[in-house]
């Protein structure tokens, strides 16, 4: 196997994976306050609950504002089709309670307008969300140069050996952006195609290496699987 620092493997596996699914342009799946109430709700939860979950919950109270204003229990109800719906329920309360107060209305567009850096503080200092929330809200909706990292991209990234055995996904964001060009495009390109690796070929059981077309340049596949894999 080749052997590559880690910028250099990065780079090259990028671009392999660029051949492979193809350039991608960036679009948002969502207006930026569905998308993030749904990626609070999309924590350890499937894509088909948590829309289940996000659908039920508007019907039910038909606006932000009465989301707000629900009794916990009554908002957990509505959400059960989400994992940990007790959990989330008073974080989507107290989400859109400080967005309106700060803001006077359930919208979050202005930070299309703030530094990079600004917006990410903003919205992790918000309760119960994270790195990854943030990373794809800004990406996805306000194309800033930030790279999401979920289960899928820590996996493939860590198998590959880029990042090490004991990084963890919060501490795999800043290292992986490091590796890459500031440029929202690429980033956003990156995250779809080792996320899309990540769920048809580099499985969490049972990956599929004699498909994987990054195999030359993996450590899990030089250590484990051998040339006759």
């Amino acid at each position: 196997m080749t052997t590559l620092d880690a910028t250099q493997k990065t780079v090259l596996v990028h671009e392999i994976l660029n051949q492979h699914y193809g350039i991608q342009e960036i679009y948002a799946r969502l207006d930026p306050m569905h998308e993030l109430i749904a990626t609070v709700l999309s924590h350890r939860t499937t894509h088909a609950n948590e829309v289940t979950a996000f659908r039920r919950m508007r019907e039910r109270f038909g606006s932000w504002e009465a989301i707000r204003d629900a009794p916990v229990e009554d908002l957990t109800d509505a959400i059960q089709t989400a994992n940990y719906p007790e959990v989330k329920a008073p974080y989507i309360k107290q989400i859109l309670a400080r967005i309106i107060a700060e803001r006077g209305e359930a919208n979050i567009d202005f930070l299309r307008e703030m530094t990079t850096d600004d917006a990410m503080a903003w919205l992790t200092a918000l309760p119960g969300v994270g790195l990854k929330t943030s990373t794809l809200l800004l990406l996805f909706n306000f194309q800033k140069p930030v790279l999401p990292v979920d289960t899928h991209v820590h996996r493939v990234t860590q198998r590959l050996g880029i990042i090490g055995p004991k990084v963890s996904a919060e501490k795999a964001h800043a290292i992986l952006l490091a590796y890459l060009p500031q440029d929202a495009l690429v980033l956003f390109n990156f995250h779809k195609h080792f996320y899309w690796h990540g769920q048809r070929v580099c499985t969490w059981s049972y990956p599929k290496c004699h498909q994987c077309v990054l195999r030359e340049y993996c450590d899990y596949y030089t250590e484990r699987k051998g040339p006759r894999a």
